[in-house]
């Protein structure tokens, strides 16, 4: 006999705040009547830290500080054994978004050794033969928007092969002028980065310019800490031998769930950073970075 379970929420973006009511309906649909011994719904909000294989071993006092951080858990019994009739059964439920004691509930991130994620998971227990089923269902939590207004502090900057922290004394570098800025390094999170480059000169012509968006994500405790930068996304905002004197538009779009207003806690960290990478044709990287500040207004 085919019983579908599901886990419908009322709205649709699946989006919250800390404060708010998570309500929806839980389906039930089969040809005929079930029996079952009760239906349960639990909502868990998790920080799941995992560390980079490149720091195992060095830090195996880490292990104590890298067990999953619950931020949110509670267990509500939906219905009491007994018999759903064949059909669609919908019983609505309600959870309030809640901490107990001093805890804040983080905002949804999906990174790579650092995970926020919240959950409704919903178990019908059925008699001897046949299955439980249970279905999870993610939800979204956006952070309060901070009180305090953003000023966007623009950064100037110009590269050149002085300005270069990491050139290599021996190989000599082509000659060039790159000169730009962006419009705030504190950035609103659901506003885009913009700004500009401009190539003033260059002996090479140029083969592509990219705006890479990077998450640095620290995990440890006291005994130390393991800080890992991943790629998150690349965008080519030029291609080929630009035009020197001519302005690039930089606009870059922060991608739900990857990114989160930036955060510092005890126990791990989630930056970000955005680098501007300048290809020459004989494959010379040349790359400036910028921390940014991302903020929820």
């Amino acid at each position: 006999m085919s019983v579908t379970l599901d886990i419908r929420l009322k709205r649709a973006n699946k989006v919250y705040h800390e404060g708010e009511t998570v309500a929806g309906v839980i389906v039930v649909v089969c040809k005929e009547a079930l029996q079952h011994h009760g239906i349960s719904l639990s909502m868990e909000g998790l920080v799941s830290l995992q560390l980079s294989s490149k720091s195992v071993g060095v830090f195996e006092a880490f292990y104590n500080s890298v067990k999953p951080i619950q931020l949110i858990g509670s267990n509500i019994e939906v219905a009491k054994a007994g018999k759903i009739p064949g059909g669609k059964t919908e019983i609505p439920f309600e959870f309030p978004l809640q901490t107990k004691g001093n805890k804040v509930l983080y905002e949804t991130y999906h990174g790579v050794f650092v995970n926020i994620q919240y959950t409704l998971r919903c178990d019908m227990k059925r008699p001897l033969l046949a299955k439980d089923l249970s279905r999870n269902c993610e939800f979204i939590l956006h952070s309060q928007p901070q009180k305090s207004k953003v000023v966007p502090t623009p950064v100037n900057f110009t590269i050149t092969p002085d300005t270069l922290q990491t050139a290599r004394e021996k190989a000599p570098l082509p000659k060039f002028a790159i000169r730009g800025h962006l419009d705030a390094t504190n950035c609103v999170i659901s506003q885009p980065l913009t700004g500009e480059v401009v190539v003033e000169s260059a002996d090479v012509p140029v083969k592509s310019i990219e705006l890479q968006l990077v998450r640095v994500e620290t995990c440890g405790c006291a005994e130390g800490y393991a800080r890992d930068a991943t790629e998150i996304q690349n965008i080519q905002i030029a291609e080929g031998d630009v035009c020197h004197g001519l302005s690039i538009p930089v606009y870059m779009v922060f991608p739900r769930l990857f990114t989160c207003p930036t955060l510092e806690t005890t126990n791990f960290k989630v930056e970000f950073e955005v680098n501007i990478v300048i290809v020459l044709h004989d494959d010379h990287l040349i790359t400036e970075n910028f921390p940014l500040k991302l903020c929820r207004v």
